[in-house]
């Protein structure tokens, strides 16, 4: 009898142990699997062409949801009575690999520009996907009368499909044309009229362009 009754006494303590445990876990919040949702850090080709591009050799660096192209700051400025235009085009290799489904969502780039009386100035920026224009949700551009003289900033959302690499990976081409354009045809002869790109200030260096991407589930 005593034998039986101590193992009714253990068979209600296990069955209490497991109910308790089965409450804890209910109450426990569960934890997703974690997705990837960015690039792992890695250098990407880029390449330049322009009479305004800066000597030396551009660098792509992409990271997390940012593709950041790194080179020194270029420029346009003219002397009374010259138009001096500077360009500097930039092509991309975007190698999105298996697994993600990425969309480009917004350019960053910013600049200086110092217009005297008599002079005047333009940004002028197209950006490109597999060599066609993508549209742009703000203007890209700008144009700075006599009297600006101040630091510039451009936040520009873009309009394109997703690149769907989910099955495979993906080769494309994103590209940047950027022309600046400094007049001073009728300025003072001791003043000038300049505008720039200046770079971003980041921890991987002289970064002119940030294009963003967002992810989309695959």
């Amino acid at each position: 009898m005593k034998i039986l009754t101590g193992l009714i006494s253990s068979l209600t303590l296990l069955s209490l142990n497991v109910v308790g445990l089965s409450q804890v876990q209910a109450q426990t919040p569960q934890v997703p699997a974690q997705t990837q949702e960015g690039f792992t850090f890695q250098k990407v080709p880029v390449t330049l062409f322009g009479n305004g591009c800066p000597k030396g050799t551009a660098e792509g660096i992409l990271i997390g949801d940012t593709l950041s192209v790194t080179f020194s700051e270029f420029e346009a400025k003219a002397s009374p009575p010259k138009v001096v235009s500077a360009s500097c085009n930039l092509r991309i290799g975007l190698n999105v690999p298996s697994g993600l489904n990425v969309q480009p969502v917004n350019v960053q780039y910013l600049g200086f520009a110092d217009v005297p009386k008599g002079g005047s100035a333009n940004l002028n920026v197209r950006i490109l996907f597999q060599g066609q224009i993508v549209p742009t949700n703000n203007n890209p551009n700008a144009t700075f009368n006599p009297g600006f003289s101040d630091v510039w900033d451009k936040n520009v959302g873009i309009t394109l499909g997703t690149i769907n690499a989910c099955k495979k990976p993906v080769n494309s081409t994103f590209g940047i044309n950027t022309n600046l354009t400094a007049r001073a045809t009728t300025v003072a002869q001791n003043q000038e009229t300049q505008i720039r790109i200046d770079t971003i200030d980041t921890t991987i260096g002289p970064v002119l362009f940030k294009i963003k991407f967002a992810f989309n589930p695959c």
